[in-house]
């Protein structure tokens, strides 16, 4: 049985400097909605490029500044804009401004999304992610494959993709990785 996020729960990513509080999960709104209040440290690292197939999201830049990297080209949101990412819409966002930014996220519809930011945000505070904010490359391939329903990297093309995580599965299995750890999603 899959555990389902708490409203009000607020994780933290020592590594990329996000803290998410979830407002709204998929059980407060029957899987409708997942809302989130998030807060970026200053002068994060870009995240890499990715998309999600069937969910769109939208921000409410509360303060400071995020960049945006959407349609090929780099933006500044500040506080007071809103902005809509389409879902299957490959784009990335982060904080590089002076000071942290804060926003309000939603995500339609919510499916297994704060599953899937529980268990990357601890694999980050038990240090089993680098600096580059990605999990080893074994981890990723299983996160990928469960995931792969709110979460593709744009690239390599996503069957590229499922073919390599799939095949890579197994072996990182027996290296004792896991596609979900329970203790994260408590």
């Amino acid at each position: 049985p899959k555990t389902m996020a708490q409203k009000n729960k607020t994780i933290s990513n020592p590594v990329n400097g996000q803290t998410i509080t979830f407002l709204q999960t998929a059980a407060d709104t029957q899987g409708q909605l997942l809302e989130m209040h998030a807060v970026y440290t200053a002068g994060s690292t870009e995240p890499p490029l990715h998309y999600h197939p069937t969910q769109a999201e939208d921000f409410v830049f509360e303060t400071g500044e995020m960049h945006v990297k959407l349609n090929g080209q780099t933006r500044v949101c500040k506080a007071g804009e809103t902005l809509h990412i389409p879902a299957a819409t490959p784009h990335a966002m982060w904080n590089a401004g002076p000071e942290p930014a804060s926003i309000n996220w939603k995500v339609r519809p919510a499916l297994d999304m704060e599953q899937f930011f529980e268990q990357v945000t601890g694999m980050a505070a038990d240090g089993k992610i680098g600096p580059s904010g990605k999990p080893p490359f074994l981890q990723t391939a299983l996160l990928a494959n469960r995931f792969s329903n709110v979460f593709r990297m744009a690239k390599p093309v996503f069957p590229v993709q499922k073919v390599v995580f799939t095949l890579l599965s197994p072996i990182a299995y027996l290296a004792g990785y896991k596609s979900f750890y329970k203790k994260y999603s408590n």
